[in-house]
């Protein structure tokens, strides 16, 4: 046996041996006698060696032939188009597989696009032979062969219905109803082959979690079509990471819907007094101070801007820098927030900072103007589910809402809510609880529905929640006790 007939058996391919030493024979001449036979051999046998992958992460673009197990996630629809310079039509069916490294589309053609809208299932496993390149939704597997391989075992969950902490790498045709945290502008961006792309996101929760939703393209008009509150499905959406955290990516063939469903979010977020340095968690509390947007100047001469907020809960308080786009968020005042993924750092006289970037959402949970937010006295049954609200949700923004004293008489209004108390014996003496919105002499008091000039030499903040207690004269409470 030849040196030639010696590569060939060593080679697993599908090309004849007819057709191997023709190529060897071509090489040797093309190389001008810089090769022999046995070098031109192991060259060609190069060339034509498949490549197996491991796992589909481990596929690039510009690889020889791979080949590789996945899992059926979802089948595309066949389609028709007419090749250059020929008449007949061809065919193509995109068809999604996944491992527990990831997912890649794998296109399949003509003849094996017929079959596999006719045979193959999602869950299916294929062992799959094709060449990648970077396609017009990233990398994708031109197929050459596909079988499928009853007996090989992939570990992928494929659910009808997802929620967030079902989603897996590699997961495709996912849909998941969420509500909507977030929500950023459109970015373009500039492809390898000279066109242009668009991308925005969504941050959207359900019970078990939250997610950040990318849109690509024509779909990235649909974050300006949300607002933080809403409820969503996100339709044919598929699972890829970054930067270590798992995404929900919609392209061409995803869709988000606004529908009419209850979603209940509850951040698991960290006390105050618990943040470190280097933390990267979920923060919340009632907003006590707001400061103007400023801009400054980036070392690339693009324009940034910031501007900061201070959140205080039962535990303490703390300065939250809002970068870009987080900046131009509504918070005001007495607002209940929680920011998510924020990472805590050392501040301004080595006072801790939580700074909210581009992976940190921004939701106002509970608006200061709202009842819910407002901070008025109730009687005791409203104000006890109130805080027990409130603690549930880790929000329980300005510390302990002040009880009554145990001999006093809650004065109502005409629906009932508690807006005083008087002291029994003590006619002239109020307690009164309101958001601070103007300090100096006097402080005024606002509960949501009226406001109360108080006289005290108390230090207070515009957004505290407080308690005062104090003859009324004039209209104006002089408080003896602040709390």
């Amino acid at each position: 046996m030849g040196a030639i007939e010696d590569v060939y058996e060593d080679l697993e391919t599908d090309v004849e041996f007819e057709e191997f030493a023709a190529a060897v024979e071509d090489k040797v001449e093309q190389m001008g006698g810089l090769a022999d036979e046995e070098t031109a051999a192991m060259l060609i046998a190069h060339e034509l060696r498949d490549e197996e992958a491991d796992t589909i992460a481990d596929i690039e673009p510009g690889m020889n032939d791979v080949k590789f197990l996945g899992k059926v996630t979802s089948i595309g629809d066949v389609r028709t188009f007419e090749r250059d310079g020929e008449d007949d039509e061809g065919r193509v069916c995109n068809v999604d597989v996944a491992d527990a490294s990831g997912s890649v589309r794998v296109a399949l053609w003509d003849e094996m696009a017929a079959a596999a809208e006719e045979q193959l299932e999602v869950g299916q496993v294929l062992r799959v032979m094709g060449r990648p390149k970077e396609g017009y939704s990233g990398l994708e597997v031109s197929a050459d062969k596909v079988e499928p391989d009853e007996d090989a075992e992939v570990d992928v969950q494929v659910l009808d219905t997802y929620r967030v902490e079902d989603l897996s790498l590699g997961a495709s045709d996912v849909d998941l109803v969420g509500k909507v945290l977030d929500t950023d502008s459109i970015r373009t961006f500039d492809r390898d082959d000279g066109s242009e792309g668009r991308v925005a996101n969504l941050t959207v929760g359900d019970e078990t979690g939250r997610v950040r939703v990318t849109l690509w393209d024509d779909k990235a008009d649909l974050a300006e079509e949300f607002e933080s509150g809403e409820v969503v499905e996100v339709g044919d959406g598929y699972v890829r990471e970054r930067d270590g955290d798992l995404e929900l990516h919609v392209g061409d063939r995803g869709t988000v819907d606004r529908v009419d469903e209850d979603v209940e979010y509850v951040p698991e977020t960290t006390d105050i007094a618990e943040l470190e340095i280097g933390q990267t968690v979920d923060v919340a509390g009632g907003v006590i101070e707001t400061d103007p947007t400023r801009t400054f100047d980036r070392d690339d001469g693009s324009e940034g801007q910031v501007r900061n907020v201070r959140i205080k809960d039962e535990t303490g308080e703390i300065r939250v820098a809002l970068w870009g786009e987080k900046a131009d968020r509504e918070i005001e005042l007495a607002d209940r927030v929680v920011f998510t993924d924020v990472e805590i750092q050392d501040g301004w006289q080595d006072d801790l900072e939580a700074s909210a970037n581009w992976r940190s959402t921004v939701s106002v949970l509970e608006s200061g103007g709202d009842d819910a937010g407002s901070g008025r006295a109730s009687d005791d049954d409203t104000t006890e589910a109130t805080n027990a609200s409130a603690t549930d949700a880790g929000l329980d923004a300005f510390g302990d809402s002040p009880g009554s004293d145990g001999g006093a008489e809650a004065v109502t209004d005409g629906d009932g809510t508690a807006t005083a108390t008087v002291e029994s014996g003590a006619a002239d003496d109020v307690e009164f609880t309101g958001t601070v919105v103007q300090t100096g002499d006097p402080v005024v008091l606002d509960d949501g529905e009226r406001t109360k000039s108080v006289e005290t030499g108390a230090s207070l903040r515009l957004g505290e929640e407080i308690t005062v207690r104090g003859p009324e004269r004039d209209g104006t409470i002089h408080a003896e006790d602040v709390f």
